[in-house]
Parts: structure tokens; C-alpha cells; sequence
């Protein structure tokens, strides 16, 4: 899987991700060490949302994710929550050193489900592992959540750029993966556009796509 900043063809796919959770857990900085390998220790709180594409390469098909930076702000949540529309991964964000802010992961799944389209490829990310010392929220304790709700799993730091690529890797790979298989269950059933995803928007219907559960998470398997 590589990963491609120049603009030199159009894409294959183009998957719409959402950055979620509380103020301050460091969403900005994990998407900013993603997409341009920068970190910014004085980042104030995003207003609104913004948004940011990188190019990723897999089995040949290049693949722009199209990553949205959702403000946490109760104030702009009338703002934000159009922007659940059409996405169809997202990364649930919290901060290992604030018990509170992974206390509020149940309010934000409840949001991504009611405000999205369709199913949606989720990872639990628990952000800031650099702040060993002052951890309020145990490894175990992510694990036990994301595999009580059919997530993927991984902590995180965007400060020294641990499993940060690999976070959004597993989102996007996982989309990829959803949609191969259903484009190939096109072909056998011989419909005429199963080859219309290329190009386009990526849109996956809710409708036997439930999120993977535990066990085919761990191990990379497809949800559908």
C-alpha cells in the first residue's frame, strides 16, 4: 500500500472518511501527521469541519481518501452532522489520558449511525499512547468496547506518529475490500454495471453490510 501526495491521474475510488469525537482528542493532528507528516503541539479547536484528500495505492487502484475533520464543539454539532452523509469509514477518536472523552465514544457511534447513509467502516482509535504516564483509559478497555460493538481497534499518537498511517490503512483497506467483493458478486451474476464504481464516489448500502465483528477484525476479514 503506498501512499501518493502528486495529483498526476484521476482516481479509481474516492472514499469519503470521518474524523470523530471530543474537542481536543487530537483529530486535527492525526489527520494533519496523515496527510502532510506534520504535528502541531498549539492546535487550536477546529471550527466546522474541514477536509483534506490523500492518495493511497492498492492491488494497482488508486484510491483518494476524502478525510473530514469534524468539529467536537457541542455548538457545532447542527453544523457537522451533514457531513455524516455519504461517508462510508470513519475513525471514533479518543484520548487514553482523558477518561472522559472515551466515556463519550457510546454518543458519538449513536451519531455516525443515525446521521450516515449506510453502514459505515469504523475504527475505535485511542489517541495520545505518548502519555503513558497519565493513561485514564486501559488497552484492555478499547479492545473490549470496539469488540462489543464490532469495531477495529488501534491506539494511537500522532506526537511520534505511532500506528497513525496504519490506522487509516486499515479503514481504507477494509472499504476497498467491501467493494471488491461486491463488484466481483456483480460480475458473477453477470449485471451490466458491475464495473460503473470506477471513477465514482464510493457508496456502500446499508443492506448486508454489517460492521465486521471481533474476530474478523484481528484478522483483516470482510464484513459483508
Amino acid at each position: 500500500m503506498d501512499f501518493v501526495t502528486e495529483e498526476e491521474k484521476t482516481e479509481d475510488y474516492l472514499f469519503k472518511i470521518v474524523l470523530v469525537g471530543d474537542s481536543a482528542v487530537g483529530k486535527s493532528n492525526l489527520l494533519a501527521r496523515f496527510a502532510r507528516d506534520e504535528f502541531y503541539p498549539n492546535s487550536k479547536s477546529t471550527i466546522g469541519v474541514e477536509f483534506q484528500t490523500q492518495k493511497v495505492h492498492i492491488d494497482g487502484k488508486e484510491i483518494k481518501a476524502q478525510i473530514w475533520d469534524t468539529a467536537g464543539q457541542e455548538r457545532f454539532r447542527a453544523v457537522t452532522s451533514a457531513y455524516y452523509r455519504g461517508a462510508v469509514g470513519a475513525l471514533l477518536v479518543y484520548d487514553i489520558s482523558r477518561r472522559q472523552t472515551f466515556d463519550s465514544i457510546g454518543r458519538w457511534l449513536n451519531e455516525l449511525q443515525t446521521h450516515s447513509d449506510m453502514n459505515v467502516v469504523t475504527i475505535l482509535v485511542g489517541n495520545k499512547s505518548d502519555l503513558r504516564d497519565a493513561r485514564e483509559v486501559s488497552i484492555a478497555e478499547g479492545k473490549s468496547l470496539a469488540e462489543a460493538q464490532g469495531l477495529f481497534f488501534m491506539e494511537t499518537s500522532a506526537l511520534d506518529s505511532s500506528n497513525v498511517a496504519a490506522a487509516f490503512q486499515t479503514v481504507v483497506k477494509e472499504i476497498y475490500n467491501i467493494l471488491s467483493k461486491k463488484v466481483m458478486m456483480s460480475n458473477e451474476m453477470n449485471k451490466p454495471d458491475s464495473s460503473s464504481f470506477d471513477g465514482k464516489t464510493v457508496v456502500l448500502p446499508s443492506e448486508d453490510n454489517p460492521q465486521p465483528d471481533a474476530a474478523e477484525a484481528k484478522a483483516g476479514g470482510g464484513c459483508c
